[in-house]
Formats: C-alpha cells, structure tokens, sequence
C-alpha cells in the first residue's frame, strides 16, 4: 500500500473450525477497491500463549495492518494470513507487560 493512501479496514466477524479461528476484515481504500482478508488463529494459541479470546481481533487486525503497510504496485498483500508467534508476543509486550521483580 502506497505510504499516502487511506485505507479503512473493518472487522466482519470470526469462524470457528475444529483446530482455529478465522477473524474475517473487509479493506477498503476507495468506493471501487474493497478487498476481503482472513487472518487465522490456531486453537492452541490461545492454550499456550497469554492470547485471550477477546485479543484475537486486535492481534489479527495488527497482523493485517503490518501486511497492508509492506504491499507495493508489485507485491500486494496476500488474502488469508495467519498469526504469528512474532504478532502475539508484540501484542502481549503492549498489552501484557510483565511486572518488575521485586526480590
């Protein structure tokens, strides 16, 4: 995506399958270019991760938003994403910081 260009990205909903959750996001950059993206989250996740149901959406849109901000004319963002080890420890830095030792 162009560094200049406005893009407005809404949250549709989620899908439950058996080992994942697929958060769906509609991109819209004019009237005429609105793109459909799905990012998914593995169950597992959110066993062995600090991940909580209601962060997903956050940490899928972050993911979108980091994909969107790389495209250029050549490359464009692919469709179906998934999260990352790398997007879930930055959201749980943010959200999550851990608490000072106090020995």
């Amino acid at each position: 995506m162009r560094k200049d260009s406005v893009v407005n990205i809404q949250y549709v909903g989620f899908t439950v399958m058996a080992a994942s959750r697929i958060y769906s996001f509609r991109a819209i950059s004019t009237p005429q270019e609105v793109r459909e993206f799905t990012v998914k989250v593995p169950s597992e996740t959110f066993r062995t991760t600090p991940l909580r149901f209601q962060d997903a959406p956050d940490v899928c849109l972050a993911r979108l938003r980091r994909e969107l901000d790389r495209e250029t004319p050549e490359s464009h963002a692919q469709l179906h994403l998934l999260v990352e080890q790398q997007d879930i420890q930055e959201y749980a830095e943010r959200h999550y910081p851990r608490k000072p030792f106090r020995g």
